[in-house]
């Protein structure tokens, strides 16, 4: 049942979206967020995270990633000079799994599950992130990220290309790098994603988040950059403070689809974003981002045209870089909140410089 936003604001008032409690769609999720914009004033008595130290060594023969080093596994890494590829010396999943036993009651299913599981490290220097490196590194990154999905997608229906970033999000080495996780099946994400695309296109005739950038694109006020061929919004519907959404302004559907001019100027945008959410409190910013583009292995000679590829962004700071947002209580049992709105969000990263702090406290 669809929540009602009619009515006026307590004590009669008009509503408006930055001060009143009110609920908003996620057509991608199909579900609803809960907006309590009227909490923002709150003061705060909770966790204060640690910041993540700053001291990073370049080279450390300690850490697994760097180049040289020897791995869990007794493998010794190549001295690699740009991207390094290899597989997860503790996958989640392996290609020659047993099938589960034929199931006895309906409340007690199982299913093959398969698949490879691949690190990418972005560069040889662990003191550097991705906003840090220059467009060329990051074109780099782009590039075997298209050949994984493309090699991997050869064969398997899902590729999900993903970055952990900061010890807060996980991440257990401070190393610039990425995992690859390829799937026999498609994973709840992708299912979903995928029904509420192919019911858009089949109702709207156009993919719903192409006409979600025309939009977004037009109406500005939760547009975070932009540049010819992408743009990066605070979703209206966003869950996270900080939440982001990159999409190309042509219909695409996987990232190997690509054109080079698009892969340069991806590389642009990342950068820019990146940079914009380091300066937003002068620390290197932990965030969950994510590939997503139509399914691979049997579906590439389906037909996908609901798809559009984009990347998710999710990351959990609130109001510091001590101070996160937990996804807890009513956000486990009932649904997703926030306080700050998506504009106000959008409204203080588009207004961040975008030159790295780190860069503009080296030129004093």
């Amino acid at each position: 049942m669809e929540p009602s936003l009619a009515g006026a604001a307590e004590g009669g008032g008009r509503f408006r979206a930055g001060e009143h409690q009110h609920v908003r769609y996620n057509p991608l999720r199909d579900d609803w967020v809960l907006v309590s914009a009227h909490r923002v004033k709150r003061p705060w008595q909770g966790q204060l995270e640690k910041p993540p130290p700053e001291d990073v060594p370049r080279w450390d023969p300690k850490n697994p990633l760097c180049p040289g080093a020897t791995r869990a596994n007794g493998e010794v890494n190549p001295k690699y000079e740009g991207t390094f590829v290899f597989p997860n010396d503790f996958p989640a999943l392996q290609p020659d799994a047993p099938e589960p036993d034929d199931s006895d009651h309906p409340l007690f299913r199982a299913a093959p599950a398969r698949g490879v599981c691949k690190v990418m490290c972005f560069h040889p220097w662990s003191d550097l992130t991705l906003p840090l490196m220059s467009l060329p590194e990051i074109r780099a990154v782009i590039d075997a990220w298209a050949e994984l999905a493309t090699e991997l997608g050869a064969s398997y229906p899902w590729v999900q290309i993903f970055e952990n970033k900061g010890a807060m999000m996980g991440c257990s080495n401070p190393h610039p790098h990425c995992q690859v996780w390829a799937s026999s099946f498609l994973p709840n994400e992708a299912h979903l994603e995928d029904r509420t695309q192919r019911q858009h296109l089949s109702q709207h005739g156009v993919p719903m988040l192409l006409e979600y950038a025309e939009q977004e694109a037009c109406r500005k006020e939760r547009l975070v950059v932009e540049n010819a061929d992408w743009l990066v919004v605070v979703p209206y519907w966003a869950i996270w403070p900080y939440q982001t959404l990159l999409l190309p302004r042509r219909h695409v559907c996987r990232l190997q689809d690509l054109s080079d001019s698009e892969k340069d100027s991806l590389a642009s945008i990342m950068q820019r974003l990146l940079i914009k959410y380091d300066n937003l409190f002068e620390v290197s910013f932990p965030y969950s981002m994510g590939w997503h583009g139509a399914p691979t292995g049997p579906y590439l000679e389906e037909d996908c045209r609901h798809w559009q590829l984009h990347a998710h962004y999710y990351p959990p700071l609130l109001r510091s870089a001590t101070i996160r947002k937990f996804m807890v209580g009513y956000e486990m049992l009932a649904q997703a909140q926030r306080d700050l709105t998506p504009e106000q969000a959008a409204e203080r990263l588009r207004s961040l410089p975008e030159v790295h702090y780190k860069k503009r406290a080296e030129e004093v």
